[in-house]
């Protein structure tokens, strides 16, 4: 198996077909297609479907494409380590935010980037946190914000921010008239729109509940943030999440945020790196400036309900 097999698959997946493939690569379609036989024959599968409409990855493939993403990443990765300047870091760097976070961190960390390391392309990955876990793990990130659940022995992690959870209503909800908080009983006893039990969130909600002898019923489930939002706006029940997916609408007044008291309910907010794979210099560089941004949101009272965690 060869680097270059590995590229003209990811190249036929990502184009849809072994035409658009060929041209994009600069190789003849017949060269191309000898490839990916050869590929398929190794590994005693078959990759792709093929069709005039173009090609669709088997269910090898789809797994196969995953791995061979983050084969290419880590080469790629081990090239820009070797030139890359520590006092001028450039080239590539993927990190994964969940959901809950990209409102708060995403956009100032991307013009923090911009101004300190302009030669540095930052990606953004939005995920739940638990495929952000397995794409760390794979290499196909370089760095992720994780929530954490006890789970994450198996990353180098450093310390962000505790995060308060609160109940997220419509503004004219009756429960929130009048009031800056409410207890957690209260908030239970409401028709709660959740993420489900994958979603970070989640978890803690109903782990902070069993401590303190108390119960979710009844829960609506969403995983998306947007439909959620719509949901609540819709009338159709309550939340309990961070502020920041919904800052926005809680400024403009269309939603409100109480605190959560007896007991409130916070997680730990982390930024994880993999043991297994060296960082480079650019993946570093984007990490303390993940901590600085984080630090200095706090500071500025610009990611509500935020306070920095110092070990």
């Amino acid at each position: 198996m060869e680097l270059r097999q590995l590229r003209y698959f990811v190249a036929i997946v990502d184009h849809g077909s072994l035409s658009r493939a060929a041209l994009v690569l600069h190789v003849a379609q017949p060269a191309l297609t000898q490839q990916l036989r050869q590929l398929e024959d190794e590994l005693g599968v078959q990759l792709l479907h093929r069709s005039a409409q173009g090609v669709l990855s088997t269910d090898a493939g789809k797994l196969f494409y995953e791995h061979a993403q983050a084969i290419l990443k880590q080469v790629a990765d081990a090239q820009a380590a070797v030139v890359q300047s520590a006092e001028r870091p450039s080239g590539s760097v993927t990190l994964g935010l969940p959901h809950s976070i990209s409102g708060a961190l995403a956009l100032p960390l991307l013009s923090a980037i911009r101004q300190r390391y302009p030669e540095i392309t930052l990606q953004l990955t939005e995920e739940l946190t638990g495929n952000l876990a397995e794409q760390l793990r794979s290499g196909r990130v370089n760095l992720a914000v994780l929530l954490d659940d006890g789970q994450l022995g198996g990353f180098a992690t450093t310390p962000l921010v505790e995060e308060e959870l609160r109940f997220i209503c419509r503004a004219d909800m009756p429960l929130a008239a009048g009031r800056d908080a409410l207890l957690l009983r209260e908030a239970l006893a409401t028709t709660l729109i959740l993420p489900g039990l994958q979603h970070g969130v989640r978890p803690r909600i109903e782990s902070t509940a069993r401590a303190a002898g108390l119960a979710t019923q009844g829960v609506i489930e969403i995983n998306s943030i947007a439909i959620l939002k719509s949901a609540i706006l819709a009338g159709m029940g309550a939340t309990i999440l961070p502020v920041a997916p919904v800052q926005a609408e809680v400024e403009r007044g269309a939603m409100r945020a109480l605190a959560i008291r007896e007991p409130a309910i916070s997680r730990r907010v982390v930024l994880c790196t993999s043991r297994n794979i060296p960082l480079t210099n650019a993946s570093a560089a984007v990490g303390r400036l993940v901590a600085d941004v984080a630090r200095a949101l706090c500071r500025e009272g610009a990611w509500i309900g935020a306070h920095p965690v110092v070990d």
